[in-house]
């Protein structure tokens, strides 16, 4: 069974001739497939925090005084000697 080397990711090939290598080309055509079939069916994982910091705004969408601007905001945890919290800074224009 041939695969079709050119819709397939940089890993993924990757991948296939590492098995190539290892237990031949047949077998290894075989063991991709049922591996890359496998694959398809996982669905793409979201992080946890990021969808948590959604729930957080999304009662904010509607409201005028919030603007996150074109480049927007970072969000970090507070560093320093008894520091506890969270700290907010606005993603500036690069400069070139």
């Amino acid at each position: 069974m041939a695969i079709d080397e050119s819709s397939l990711t940089k890993g993924q090939i990757r991948k296939l001739t590492a098995l190539r290598k290892s237990i031949g080309d047949d077998i290894a055509d075989e063991a991709f497939s049922k591996w890359l079939a496998r694959q398809s069916d996982d669905k793409p994982q979201t992080d946890p925090v990021a969808q948590r910091i959604v729930e957080a705004l999304s009662n904010l969408v509607g409201d005028g005084k919030l603007n996150l601007g074109l480049y927007g905001y970072t969000v970090r945890r507070a560093r320093g000697k008894g520091q506890t919290g969270f700290v907010a800074s606005r993603n500036e224009k690069p400069r070139q």
